[in-house]
């Protein structure tokens, strides 16, 4: 396994990693900076925003879809311009979105939580076909949105309870039982961040504070681990031609100066190459 550094920007929360399968290139987000990230052909890019912004979803070749702490946006990649999709706590100004990603079934599913991490403050939400439906509510630090291969079973966690829960899924993506505790960390806390499936439906999650990614086999054993030079990895995403490299975010916020020092590459973008292979991400269809 090796580990290079993709981009040295060195973001405060780094966040969201998405590849866009037809523009076959990474995008992600700055949740401090209120900048969305991407590096093309001709280099590093960046577009800022007068909101934090917190994860994204494909819709074509020229448009994501962007949370933000006040709605669902559609974003142009040709000239930056956006549009309201849906509002998203608008109203709330304690909360702001987290963690998310699309569905097989063309949804997204977008976490919130308090701007402080205010205990339970968060709520978990599917947007489908024009619709904002909430799923939970309670949560602190919503995280591990994923989806595996079979299109029937969701993953996500929330960070300060150290859990991450399996979800079944009905034919249109919506949950149809209830949710099983898949991970439980509260003993050895563990911190689940970002996660994603990859191809044979293991979940590989960023664990916080833990300074690597860590694959669970669908039976829960941890079954491989990948030490990262950063202690506060946030979220993968599979990427490239054959979607067999791995892009991880990471972020310095809160790291003391001694820590910054031991981990001077805190807040940049990763690359390791694992040997494993991912899922196309899925389309957001509006």
């Amino acid at each position: 396994m090796s580990v290079a550094v993709f981009d040295d920007r060195a973001c405060i929360l780094g966040e969201g990693p998405l590849w866009h399968p037809g523009r076959e290139q990474l995008f992600w987000v700055d949740i401090m900076g209120k900048r969305l990230l991407t590096r093309d052909a001709d280099g590093p890019r960046a577009w800022g925003f007068d909101r934090h912004i917190s994860a994204a979803g494909w819709i074509d070749d020229t448009a994501l879809l962007i949370a933000s702490e006040t709605d669902l946006m559609w974003f142009s990649l040709a000239d930056g311009s956006t549009e309201t999709l849906v509002a998203l706590e608008a109203d709330n100004p304690v909360t702001r979105s987290n963690d998310g990603r699309a569905d097989p079934q063309g949804g997204f599913w977008i976490g919130t939580m308090g701007k402080r991490a205010e205990p339970g403050a968060g709520t978990l939400y599917r947007f489908w076909r024009g619709e904002l439906r909430p799923l939970r509510d309670g949560l602190t630090i919503p995280n591990a949105t994923s989806f595996a291969p079979d299109g029937r079973t969701a993953y996500f966690a929330d960070t300060a309870a150290h859990l991450v829960w399996r979800i079944p899924l009905d034919a249109d993506g919506w949950p149809e039982a209830a949710w099983e505790v898949f991970l439980d960390h509260r003993e050895n806390g563990i911190n689940p961040d970002g996660a994603v499936v990859d191809a044979e439906g293991h979940l590989v999650v960023a664990e916080w504070g833990g300074a690597r990614v860590a694959r669970y086999a669908p039976t829960g054993d941890l079954v491989d681990e990948f030490p990262l030079p950063v202690p506060q990895p946030t979220c993968p995403a599979f990427g490239g031609k054959t979607l067999s490299t791995l892009y991880v975010t990471s972020a310095r916020q809160g790291l003391p100066d001694d820590e910054m020092d031991a981990a001077p590459l805190s807040g940049q973008t990763l690359v390791i190459e694992t040997g494993l292979t991912g899922q196309a991400e899925n389309r957001v269809v509006l």
